[in-house]
């Protein structure tokens, strides 16, 4: 009768063992989807914090902050011409006009105008590119600053719209659509070789 007890006693130990081993089984388990997810979440939250937004938001400061108001192209059938237009910097920070390029032309150039000895006015290469100020401006005018094409591919004729890309001191890049437009001014000669610039038609 003893040994009979003693047995059911063990049996009923076992039993309550093999319950609880699975309990501390089923807690462990949790225990590592609940880390899992924790670290799924950490990744997805350093992702947030160190993704491409920041980055590019950074890089695409100054195109962000520039834009170019009433831009134009003077018509010409050959040779160079140029584009004007007014940069607006609407950022709290210096934006820098570097270079500029547009499939019309072999090259694109940012020019200044200036008065040689003579008294006559010549054109030649801005140094430093075109600086717009934190909230303000910078005028691109016939007989001013503007963006010299030169090695026209084809003929800009009167009301088409030719896109050029302009690239700012930051690297980044705004692409600008201008009109082209009939003007009989802005013939300067080109500082350095002589060349006129094309009148185009009236």
């Amino acid at each position: 009768m003893t040994a009979h007890l003693t047995t059911r006693s063990l049996g009923s130990s076992l039993a309550s063992l093999a319950v609880v081993g699975a309990l501390a089984g089923g807690l462990t388990a949790c225990g590592d989807d609940t880390s899992g997810s924790t670290g799924s979440s950490s990744s997805s939250g350093s992702s947030s914090s160190s993704g491409p937004s920041p980055a590019s938001s950074g890089t695409l400061d100054a195109a962000a902050s520039l834009t170019v108001t009433d831009p134009w192209v003077k018509a010409a059938d050959s040779g160079m011409t140029a584009a004007f237009g007014t940069l607006v910097n609407t950022g709290d920070t210096d934006v820098v006009v570097t270079s500029a390029s547009g499939d019309i032309a072999s090259t694109m150039e940012l020019h200044e105008t200036v008065e040689n000895a003579d008294g006559s006015m010549a054109m030649q290469p801005k140094e430093g590119g075109f600086v717009v100020p934190a909230g303000g401006e910078h005028e691109l005018a016939p007989g001013g600053d503007h963006l010299m094409i030169m090695g026209l591919t084809r003929p800009a004729t009167p009301g088409e719209v030719l896109t050029v890309t302009l690239t700012l001191g930051d690297g980044s890049t705004l692409e600008v659509e201008a009109t082209v437009k009939s003007f009989s001014g802005a013939d300067e000669e080109y500082q350095g070789d002589g060349m006129d610039m094309d009148s185009g038609s009236e």
